[in-house]
C-alpha cells in the first residue's frame, strides 16, 4: 500500500495539545501591524505597539513568537467586514489575526531542507529543537508554505521549535524516514511564557 505524499510545505496546522488534549480550535484575536500581511498557518510575535507581526526568519535563534494564525478579519476598500484565510499587505484595514497563543499547543508540519523542498528525516529527529522554513505566503490559497528544517536538529540550541510526534502517515516503508512531524514552541521562546514583555 502506497503512503501518503507530502508533496510542499503547508504551514503550522493545529492539531492538539502537549498534555494529550484534542485541540479545540481555541484562538485569541490580535490586532495585525499595518501594512504587513499575514496568512493561515503563519508563525507571528508580538512587536512593540501591542500588534502582531508575522516571524520575519524562522532560521534564526533566540527568536520569540506567541503562536500560529489561523485566520483573518479586516475591513476592504468597500467598508465591508471579511474573513479570510490571509489579509493582504495594503487595501484594507483593521486586520485582526486568529492566534493559536496556547503554549501547549503541537502543530504538523512538513519536514524541508533550506530550499523549502520536502526532505524526508529519520525519527531519530523526536525531542530534538529544530529552526524552522519561513516560507511564502500564497494570494490563491491564503496559506503560507513553511516548514521545519530537520537537518539543523540540535539538543541543546536556542531553536524555536521542539519536535514532540512523528506523523506515521507520511514514513516511507523503504527507508523509514518521515515527511511531517509533530512540533511545539520551545520553552520561553514562547512570548507569554518569557519573563521579557514587549515594549511599549
Amino acid at each position: 500500500m502506497a503512503y501518503p505524499t507530502v508533496s510542499a510545505p503547508y504551514g503550522f496546522k493545529p492539531i492538539n495539545r502537549f498534555d494529550g488534549l484534542p485541540y479545540a480550535g481555541a484562538t485569541n484575536q490580535y490586532p495585525v501591524t499595518s501594512g504587513q500581511a499575514v496568512y493561515n498557518g503563519q508563525v507571528v510575535a508580538f512587536v512593540a505597539g501591542g500588534t502582531v507581526s508575522p516571524v520575519a526568519d524562522l532560521t534564526d535563534t533566540e527568536i520569540y513568537a506567541v503562536g500560529v494564525c489561523v485566520g483573518v478579519q479586516y475591513v476592504n476598500s468597500l467598508g465591508q467586514t471579511v474573513q479570510a484565510q490571509y489579509a493582504p499587505a495594503s487595501g484594507v484595514s483593521n486586520v485582526i489575526a486568529y492566534v493559536v497563543n496556547d503554549p501547549a499547543a503541537e502543530f504538523k508540519v512538513a519536514v524541508v531542507n533550506s530550499s523549502g523542498v520536502v526532505t524526508p528525516v529519520a525519527g531519530t529527529l523526536l525531542n530534538s529543537n529544530v529552526l524552522g522554513y519561513t516560507g511564502t505566503g500564497s494570494a490563491t490559497t491564503g496559506d503560507i508554505n513553511s516548514g521545519i528544517q530537520g537537518s539543523t536538529a540540535a539538543a541543546g540550541a536556542t531553536y524555536l521549535f521542539r519536535v514532540t510526534g512523528l506523523v506515521p502517515d507520511t514514513v516511507d516503508p523503504t527507508t523509514g524516514y518521515y515527511s511531517e512531524v509533530i512540533v511545539k514552541f520551545n520553552g520561553t521562546y514562547h512570548q507569554q511564557l518569557s519573563t521579557t514583555g514587549t515594549t511599549t
